[in-house]
């Protein structure tokens, strides 16, 4: 029996390049929800940031699930774990020099989720954890910084890209790299052995 088809409920070009780059033959299709205001409710209910990350990738993948109830479809999320607050995705320049002077200094943490739904269930999920401890820089090259990449760390929690510049905000990084870019991409290829995707 052939393995279903592998849709990524994402449209996201780091992890297409990813999964591209291990050899996957999949499709990708954008999960349309209302991503800030499922946060935001989760939030006013105490959920914890690895629970949001979890929940939010889960809601992406059960949405293209209805669609595509034969195909193997994968929800990612990511949020940014700062003294236990979930941040998302800069709304602006302001905004995320705002996150950035914040993290200055500091230690966070990054959550990056993968639910697999199959046939309207969930049938395989992951978080990976990175730690990350930016430097001190000054508000001058902040500012330069958010202009030069903004179209890049607009679609990024915590408003950098480790693969890029963002590399300079840091003193100390913990963890998978993968996990860094947004997709956990040993443990996901760990299942897909498992279901016959990858023979090696």
């Amino acid at each position: 029996m052939a393995a279903p088809q592998i849709i990524l409920a994402s449209s996201s070009e780091t992890r297409q390049r990813l999964l591209s780059a291990a050899g996957l033959t999949f499709a990708h299709v954008a999960a349309r929800i209302d991503e800030d205001a499922i946060r935001a409710s989760l939030e006013a209910d105490g959920a914890k940031p690895l629970d949001i990350a979890d929940l939010l990738a889960e809601m992406k993948a059960r949405k293209l699930a209805e669609k595509h109830f034969d195909a193997l479809v994968l929800g990612c999320d990511q949020v940014l774990d700062f003294k236990g607050k979930s941040w998302g995705k800069p709304a602006s320049k302001d905004d995320a020099i705002h996150q950035l002077t914040q993290l200055r200094g500091q230690t966070h943490h990054l959550l990056s989720a993968i639910v697999a739904y199959h046939q309207g269930e969930p049938v395989w999920r992951h978080v990976g954890k990175a730690r990350l401890t930016m430097h001190e820089f000054s508000d001058e090259w902040l500012a330069s910084y958010v202009i030069r990449n903004w179209d890049g760390i607009r679609h990024s929690a915590g408003c950098y890209l480790l693969e890029g510049e963002g590399v300079r905000l840091f003193s100390a990084v913990d963890g998978d790299y993968f996990t860094i870019l947004g997709l956990p991409l040993l443990p996901l290829l760990g299942y897909l052995r498992t279901r016959g995707f990858i023979v090696t």
